[in-house]
């Protein structure tokens, strides 16, 4: 095997996918920022038990693990930046008021979670901290979609899920830990008789339930269904409130609902959406509300975020056009050299063509060069 052969799921990113990745980054930074969001750069490395705290088995997985030469303690390269920003809300800014928040940056994981994806996403997101209610659940979910349409992601669609239901449906049940994962799979799966058979023993409310939100997925009648069908306890009601409330407000969005999708149980509250794309094997945006995450840290206020990778949105978005360019000659004359300067110096991109190499531009769209006209340099168009 070649030296330079890289790992699975590991690859280098060229001129042309690098600046479109690039290109959203700044976008998408701005568009946070036009919210009220301050960007934060937590580190990629922690200790171990600063970085996997209140995470979960899930994620310890997922991450890498060393050695620092330095202490000897165990390090870990973070899997994910949220629980990173969840620790810099709550020990380093320690605000009283609302707090949001936003990043961008590669993370790593030992294992690709499907076929054909990465293993170091370049993760952006945007969590507000500090507002319990519905309008920062919104306002997460807008500012989410205003980054894919800056984007141009054409055919997007929003599919809505509220991890209360099936906490209610739980609510009593003796359930070991273990046990949980293959109920998410038999949900997650619509698998009726797996999840039947995993349920026999479960109090009769608790397995109808459960039962029932195999066939809970689709448009806006799932909720009025699940109203009929689900046990009307406090949090179902107010969960289907939620969800009937934050769809009310994406008019123009196609919004499906899907009752029976845990992903990231263990980590969300509440409300929480997946933002689909023609194009891409999967969601492009997750996020939702998350008020446990900075309990770990000592600081449990209310949290509501999302988080993308931007390789996978470079693929699926609208194509950027190159940036323009002014072609300009190679040479030594102070006069050239000035003019190609000033032109820097106002924001221009000058492509200095080397001897021998006069058709070699990639990655701009060179619509004008620097020529010499009666002994003055001057732009002109192509």
């Amino acid at each position: 095997m070649s030296a330079w052969v890289l790992p699975d799921h590991i690859a280098d990113v060229l001129p042309s996918e690098a600046r479109s990745i690039e290109e959203l980054r700044r976008d998408l930074l701005d568009m946070a920022r036009s919210y009220g969001y301050e960007l934060v750069m937590p580190p990629l490395i922690e200790h171990l038990e600063s970085l996997l705290t209140g995470t979960g088995e899930a994620l310890d997985l997922q991450t890498f693990k060393l050695v620092d030469q330095l202490s000897g303690r165990m390090l870990g390269l973070r899997a994910d930046t949220t629980p990173q920003v969840a620790r810099i809300d709550a020990h380093l800014l320690n605000r009283r008021g609302v707090t949001r928040l936003c990043y961008c940056g590669p993370v790593l994981h030992t294992r690709a979670d499907r076929p054909h994806s990465t293993r170091e996403p370049l993760q952006l997101g945007a969590e507000i901290f500090g507002h319990a209610g519905l309008e920062a659940d919104l306002e997460i979910l807008l500012l989410a979609l205003d980054g894919l349409k800056k984007a141009q992601v054409p055919g997007v669609s929003v599919d809505l899920a509220d991890a209360r239901i099936v906490r209610s449906l739980l609510d009593g049940v003796a359930l070991e830990p273990k046990a949980l994962a293959p109920l998410q799979t038999a949900l997650a799966h619509k698998d009726a008789s797996a999840l039947a058979a995993l349920t026999r023993d479960f109090p009769t409310p608790s397995r109808d339930g459960l039962m029932a939100l195999v066939g809970l997925y689709g448009g806006a009648a799932v909720l009025d269904e699940a109203a009929r069908v689900l046990p009307d306890t406090p949090a179902i009601a107010q969960a289907l409130s939620t969800l009937r409330w934050l769809a009310g407000h994406l008019e123009g969005t196609p919004v499906t609902f899907d009752l029976a999708d845990l992903r990231g149980y263990a980590y969300y509250s509440g409300a929480r959406f997946s933002v689909f794309a023609p194009g891409a094997s999967d969601a492009l945006v997750r996020g939702g509300r998350y008020d446990e995450v900075g309990a770990v840290f000592g600081r449990n206020r209310p949290a509501a975020g999302f988080s993308l990778d931007l390789k996978e949105l470079a693929a699926v978005a609208g194509r950027r056009p190159l940036r323009a360019a002014v072609r300009a000659p190679w040479g030594e004359a102070t006069a050239l050299r000035n003019a190609i300067a000033a032109l820097r110096k106002d924001g221009d991109t000058v492509v200095c063509v080397l001897p021998g190499h006069e058709s070699e531009v990639d990655e701009f769209h060179c619509d004008r060069e620097l020529v010499e006209v009666s002994g003055q340099w001057v732009v002109k168009a192509i």
